[in-house]
């Protein structure tokens, strides 16, 4: 019954983890969630109460598909300022979540058969995205000999005839590693070397950075002759906490907006209203918030990583960004059955009610993904039951 496309389908691993620790939670056990990416923290005032004031003025009919235009112009303003080179408000497109931005993007780039860059360790759902809209994913491992990271090298390396898109981001999800201004300025000269390949740039996490700057780098800024065949994607989910309201959008060049913005005409129509008036609150008031969030995140992360290192088995690394621990769990391989990082993620939820997210999902082995966007009552926990599987199963 169920068409060829149907059959590419397969749960978000971190949504399907998640799930499995709320129906255990649901038993009455004492599960502490590490698996979601999403803040804890509370959507900012300004943007629930435009939400709520939009609600009262009576702003709930269907606006214009790419947005409505403040919105629109609020985020070009946004990005013309980060980036330091101009963007218009017809240059945006505002979509259901930053994830629709780039599934649609993907259905308007792609042939059947084009091939679509993506580095590993990648956010779980970018493969599925691509073979949906018909591409192929070409992955790309960098591993700890890299940093994690793509490098000029692995990009001249990996680019073929075939290859359409290549899709970055940073600080990255799931390793909270964030490109260096070195790092991007040479990744960008690289590109600018590949006319053909189109760039989408996941900056959903550009805002959560720990060095004390305030947007992450960016490959425009190096080369923005790139601007032509770059799409940039953000939303308000990670930085103002809106993950529920749904919200994300592009910036990039026309053609490609107006294309997604007429496949979201036939499927989405319009993100909500009351978001739009939000996430447009947002943009504009909630700058304080942003680094207030920012102060918080390094905070736990400090603690973390001091509670963290001493427990053998547990190798983590530093995060630059974001709200994820990228942990290396090899050395727990071979041991009471354990045999890979999904057996490890498993025995962890089953036996000592910690839910993590397994490295192979974001393919590369050997690893298990941590958010610690919670709270420091939960993490006092996990800490606790890391330690007591170290000891179960190394001593």
């Amino acid at each position: 019954m169920l068409s060829q496309k149907a059959l590419l389908m397969k749960p978000s691993a971190t949504l399907a983890m998640a799930a499995k620790a709320r129906e255990l939670a649901a038993t009455g056990k004492d599960v502490v969630s590490l698996t979601v990416g999403e803040p804890d923290w509370g959507t900012f005032a300004a943007a629930s109460k435009a939400g709520i004031k939009a609600i009262e003025d009576g702003f709930t009919k269907y606006t214009a598909v790419p947005g409505i235009p403040d919105l629109r112009e609020a985020i070009a303003k946004q990005y013309t300022a980060q980036l330091g080179l101009n963007y218009s408000a017809k240059e945006v497109c505002v979509g259901t979540g930053a994830k629709f931005v780039i599934f649609a993007a993907l259905q308007m780039l792609l042939n059947p058969g084009d091939e679509v860059l993506i580095p590993a360790p990648y956010w779980v759902s970018y493969p599925t995205m691509a073979e949906l809209a018909g591409g192929v994913p070409r992955y790309v491992a960098c591993g700890a000999d890299v940093n994690f990271k793509l490098t000029p090298e692995l990009v001249h390396k990996s680019i073929t005839p075939k290859t359409k898109v290549l899709i970055l981001c940073s600080p990255s999800n799931p390793t909270g590693l964030m490109y260096t201004q070195q790092e991007m300025k040479a990744l960008a000269e690289a590109l600018a070397e590949h006319p053909n390949v189109f760039i989408i740039s996941d900056d959903i996490y550009n805002r959560l950075v720990f060095d004390g700057s305030l947007v992450a780098p960016h490959l425009l800024q190096f080369a923005p002759q790139l601007k032509s065949r770059l799409l940039a994607v953000n939303g308000a989910s990670k930085a103002y906490s809106m993950t529920g309201w749904r919200i994300g959008w592009g910036l990039g060049p026309e053609l490609l907006i107006n294309a997604i913005s007429d496949y979201a005409s036939q499927s989405t129509s319009n993100v909500s209203s009351i978001t739009q008036k939000a996430a447009l609150a947002a943009i504009q008031n909630c700058e304080p918030d942003v680094q207030q969030a920012n102060k918080a995140l390094i905070q736990k992360k400090n603690w973390l990583l001091e509670k963290m290192k001493p427990i053998k088995g547990f190798k983590v690394i530093e995060p630059q960004g974001a709200f994820y621990f990228w942990t290396d769990v090899t050395a727990f391989f071979g041991k009471k059955g354990l045999n890979n990082s999904k057996d490890v993620a498993e025995r962890l939820l089953s036996d000592y009610l910690v839910a993590t997210v397994p490295g192979i999902e974001f393919g590369s082995e050997g690893y298990l993904r941590l958010s610690f966007a919670t709270s420091q009552v939960a993490l006092e926990k996990a800490v606790e039951r890391f330690q007591k599987f170290s000891t179960d199963h190394l001593s």
